[in-house]
Formats: C-alpha cells, structure tokens, sequence
C-alpha cells in the first residue's frame, strides 16, 4: 500500500490495521505517513502513542519504523491502531518543498537553458541544485528571492494530478529528474503545478523581461504541498555553492529560520550603517569608501617600508666585511618575509658583494655571486642554531632558527 501523504497531506490523523510488525518495523492497511524519497524528509508521529523515528519505503511497501516496542498487544498484527502524523514538521516540509518548486520556477526566468539537479530538505534549510551556463551571482540570488516572495504575496494556487506517463515526458512544460522524482516507473506521473496569479497583468521581472500570464512552475514530484503559495509565508536565500561540475546549488530558509536569518541580517546592516554614518541604501558606498582608504593606507605604508628596508640596505652593504677573502654583507632586516629576504639579498649580491646574508626574526636568506655556495652557508648556520633550509649554490633559505638574530649575524660575520 502506497503513501496517501502526498495526495492527501491535511490529513495528520488516522485509525489503520496493523498487516506486519517485526521488532521496530511496522506495516499498516493504510498510511498518511510520508516515506523519505525524492529529496523529502520522512513524516514524524507516532503510532498508538510510539514515536515513529522514520518511515521508508520498500519494495513498494511503506515501512514505520518505531522508537520502542509500546503495548507490543496494541502494535500486533491484525490490531487497529490510532496514528497521528507531526503537524509541525509536516507544514514545514509542504512549505518547503512547494518553496523549491517556486523557487525553480524563477530560475527559469531569470536563467538560461535552465537544468534540475535535484533538491533536499533538513530541518534548517533547503537546497535546490541548478544547472546552466548563467553565472549565478549576488544579484541573481538577489533576484531570486525578490521572485518567490512575489509569487507568495500573490497566492498562487498550487495543485497536483496524476498524468499518463507518456504524455507527461512528453511535455516540455513539465521539469523532470528522474533520478530523484518518484513514480516513473508507474502509469502515470504525479504533476504539481503552481498555478496562475490571481490578477493576470504582465509585470515586468527584475531583468527587465516580460512575466507573462500563466502557471509559475510545473513539475513531476511525489511530495507533499501546500495547497496556495500563501501558505509559504517568507523565503530568505542564504547562499549559493558548486556541489559538483556544472552545478549551482542554492539554499534558502522558509518560515521561523528565515524571519531569523533577515532579521539576523538586517542587524548587521544597521550596525553597519551606524558605524559608517551612512543611510542604510549608501552602506554599499560607504565600504567602498572604506577600501578606498585602506588600499591607500596600504600603499602608503608598503612605501614607507621600502624606504625604510631601502635605508637599511645601504646600511648594510656600508658596513660590510671581509670573510675568507670575500666581501660579505650581512645584518638584520625587519619587516620581511622569508621570500622577501631572498628577493633582497639576490638584488645585492655580486653588486660590490660576493655574499649577502639577511636575517629577520627566526629566518634566514642567502645569495652569492657564485664563488661561494648559498646552501652551504645555510647548513652552517642551522647547524649552529637549528632550524633546517636550502636552496642553490646562488640562493637558499633557511627558518626556524633558534637563536636570537643579532646572533645568528655576529656568527656570519666570523665574529
């Protein structure tokens, strides 16, 4: 016996026969219980006061699965039992399910050569995966939620029927995926269909294209729904990612989560506004201010460290020394990486120095013209104060040196 869930989903009450019961699993004549598929959570409930766990289905067979034995007599075969489906998390399940199919719905106006990858609901959020070329920006998800909230304000009856199979593959009108959607194997397919708006005036689209009069969405789903796009209340996108080559999938809450997120959301931007001093529609010039400003601090502060790194070099190479008949210039160098030592010390070397060796902070970079070996000198000094490198007779690098800088130089120097 299959589900009557999706046909029927008001129905959260009902008296049935038990046909089968082994251990936790149970069988009835009949159920409103939805078994988990196509992307859908199974119901909750419970079955003469049992909680029901989970409910699948089984070589065409709904199965509950029960969290306890209860009064094992009043779960028996051939027993009548009283069964109730969770009211809560079935509403939010219909609201969901029938939010994907709106939300699609709208991908096809704003998107090209518009794919279905499929859609699952959790308990916070739920997903809808899309292919096609268009890249699916901010102002996508932007344009996105704008539609199907529109599509909520205008009470769009949603109503499904069964189709002969046939003619439903035979429609271009209808989404399909077949590796999701249940009951393709059947005679007929079930076709869930968000219908018309109440007034038929064309309006235009956030892009500019003409939203002509007619069924928002049409689709092959065995799930259950509301029955008018009312009942959805508010739908707020959270984001978007790639779950696998050419796919987009976007995520979105519906009811008490997304009055969270926008609130969550609209928090943020007025301490956004606050902090900048900006009307909550200029926060968007305001930031750009901000980065405006910090890459100019940037620039201003990556100049004055090349001059100070600049002033220090010529420090450095006045005060080099002589060492195994070599001129050898050597000393300290804040503010530079390992990466950026090496760079230096390469700039240097062979210009009035056979050897240039620059430390900062625990690392270490040396560059010769080629008479002396650079990756030598560095196994000397992490022979002497730990750490490890190398690199090439020309240039090496050295790190996690354990002594003080000053002193890594007084013993480059020879000192």
């Amino acid at each position: 016996m299959p589900s009557l869930a999706a046909a029927d989903p008001s129905t959260l009450g009902f008296d049935a026969e038990v046909e089968r019961r082994d251990g936790d699993e149970v069988v009835l004549s009949e159920t409103y219980f939805y078994p988990e598929g196509g992307g859908q959570p199974a119901d909750r409930g419970r079955i003469e006061g049992v909680p029901v766990v989970h409910v699948e289905r089984r070589d065409g067979t709904v199965v509950h699965h029960l969290d306890g034995d209860g009064d094992a007599d009043a779960i028996a075969p051939g027993a009548e039992v009283s069964c109730t489906v969770d009211e809560e998390f079935r509403t939010y399940c219909m609201r969901a399910h029938t939010a994907s199919h709106v939300l699609y719905g709208a991908g096809r106006r704003l998107f090209d050569d518009l794919g279905y990858g499929g859609f699952g609901i959790t308990a916070e959020k739920v997903r809808v995966d899309f292919s096609t070329p268009t890249d699916v920006d901010d102002a996508a998800l932007v344009g996105l939620e704008r539609l199907v909230n529109r599509v909520v304000w205008e009470s769009r009856p949603v109503s499904w029927a069964e189709v002969p199979r046939e003619e439903a593959l035979s429609r271009s009108d209808i989404a399909f995926n077949t590796k999701t959607e249940e009951g393709l194997d059947a005679d007929t397919v079930r076709v869930v269909t968000v219908g018309s708006r109440e007034s038929e005036d064309a309006e235009a689209s956030p892009q500019g294209a003409a939203d002509a009069p007619g069924d928002w969405d049409v689709a092959a789903c065995g799930g259950t729904h509301v029955s008018n796009t009312r009942e959805l209340g508010p739908v707020t996108v959270l984001g978007r990612s790639n779950p696998g080559e050419g796919l987009t999938r976007v995520e979105f809450a519906v009811g008490p989560d997304a009055i969270d997120r926008r609130a969550t959301e609209k928090r943020a931007l007025l301490a956004a506004a606050r902090d900048l001093g900006t009307p909550l529609d200029e926060v968007p010039q305001g930031i750009e201010r901000l980065r405006t400003d910090r890459n100019e601090a940037a620039a201003e502060r990556d100049a004055l460290r090349e001059e100070v790194v600049g002033a220090r070099l010529a420090d450095l190479r006045e005060g080099a020394v002589e060492r195994d008949g070599s001129t050898w210039v050597v000393g300290t160098v804040a503010g530079l990486d390992a990466n950026a030592l090496a760079d230096r010390a390469q700039d240097i070397a062979g210009d009035g120095a056979e050897v240039v060796a620059l430390v900062a902070d625990s690392s270490l970079a040396v560059a010769t013209s080629g008479d002396h070996d650079a990756s030598a000198v560095v196994s000397e000094v992490t022979e002497q104060f730990g750490g490890g490198g190398g690199g090439s007779p020309t240039v090496a690098q050295g790190g996690g040196l354990s002594a003080d800088p000053e002193a890594v130089v007084a013993f480059l120097r020879g000192e």
